[in-house]
């Protein structure tokens, strides 16, 4: 299971300043503290780049590239500032993401072909409604990997997210127990070992209890990993809630247990 750092948000004030003012440095220092902390993919959360997509996106791009070989998910709803990040991008980079919705359906998901790189599918209804339980998520899934195909692009290049919803909504912690039950079956559904991609911190969104989230957090994480996710997308600096993750590694590897893997 691979770690994804959200930190590199554009909700983060540095963040936020720095792409103002095409200033390099706090974005260089950022990414190496998530590297350091370990983050196995940064993700650039750029926001929809109402201005100046094209060069704020190669900015982040280029810089974030500058100070890691990690691999780089391009996260953002604008297509130009997309196609933009997957033309600077210079090692591995992951489209993050496309849904149902016909606009991203006729302007993102075709970049996943041209540019050769994988996408994520969010099971989402074409209006950005979540999905009630595990069948309605089953049957977007499917719709999903039916728009793969239709554009013709390598079903493998397909990462799946299911969609965390806060558990403070009314069927929180049903949901949580859904999202469970579809990482688990999906290849079963689908026919083949698709990826799949959760968002941790959607589990406690809006709750003011720091000790509390990060509990959920190292509890849900490796229920997460048992029932198979392939990368967790999560605040890289929440350091216990990593060290669980790292260890639920060699525990859900197939491979022969090492402790030198912890």
């Amino acid at each position: 299971m691979q770690l994804i750092a959200d930190n590199l948000h554009i909700v983060n004030s540095s963040v936020r300043n720095a792409l103002k003012k095409l200033n390099p440095e706090p974005i260089k220092e950022l990414v190496t503290k998530c590297e350091m902390a370990g983050a196995d993919v940064i993700d650039i959360n750029s926001g929809p780049l109402t201005r100046n997509p094209v060069g704020k996106m190669t900015f982040l791009v280029e810089t974030v590239q500058s100070v890691t070989n990690l691999p780089v998910m391009i996260d953002t709803a604008n297509p130009i500032a997309m196609e933009a990040g997957l033309k600077a991008n210079k090692k591995t980079a992951i489209i993050n993401g496309f849904s149902l919705e016909p606009v991203k359906l006729e302007q993102i998901l075709p970049l996943a072909k041209k540019y050769k790189v994988d996408i994520i599918g969010y099971l989402l209804y074409p209006d950005g409604r979540v999905p009630n339980d595990a069948s309605e998520r089953f049957s977007l899934a499917i719709e999903i990997l039916q728009a793969i195909q239709n554009q013709n692009i390598d079903q493998n290049q397909l990462i799946i997210d299911p969609v965390i919803v806060p558990l403070s909504w009314q069927n929180g912690s049903k949901q949580a127990r859904e999202i469970l039950d579809v990482i688990q079956n999906l290849p079963d559904i689908l026919g083949f070992p698709v990826k799949t991609i959760a968002g941790l911190s959607n589990l406690a969104s809006g709750h003011g209890y720091k000790g509390k989230r990060l509990l959920l957090e190292k509890t849900y994480l490796p229920m997460l990993a048992s029932a198979g996710l392939s990368m967790a997308l999560l605040n890289i600096f929440h350091d216990k809630t990593i060290e669980v993750g790292k260890a639920c590694e060699p525990l859900v590897n197939p491979e022969v247990f090492s402790w030198a893997e912890l």
